[in-house]
């Protein structure tokens, strides 16, 4: 195969290698040494970030609170006062409601 490069090229060229293939481990230990920080410093950056007045308007919408009818509060009211079964299950689920039937 014939060489397309100018020999004082091709010198340089094989003279960049060979340093290359003898500094191998530390040129890859660099590598991964600067990947790392790179990373390090981005969970840092990332992990320190303030939201922004739209994000916190987002988030901060109000809250739909839970209304209980008061119609089914009398409604069960009524079917403890009138049953026992259910009486004595409100009554165990006050003492225990841990217990499994």
């Amino acid at each position: 195969m014939k060489n397309i490069l100018p020999p004082k090229v091709s010198n340089s060229v094989n003279e960049t290698v060979s340093v290359l293939v003898r500094y191998k481990l530390i040129i890859f230990v660099l590598l991964v040494a600067g990947v790392y920080g790179y990373i390090v410093l981005t969970i840092s950056s990332l992990a320190n970030a303030q939201p922004t007045a739209d994000q916190i308007s987002a988030e901060s919408r109000p809250i739909k609170s839970t209304k209980i009818d008061k119609q089914v509060i009398l409604q069960l009211q009524q079917l403890q006062d009138n049953s026992v079964s259910v009486k004595t299950l409100f009554n165990e689920a006050r003492d225990n409601p841990f217990q499994e039937n």
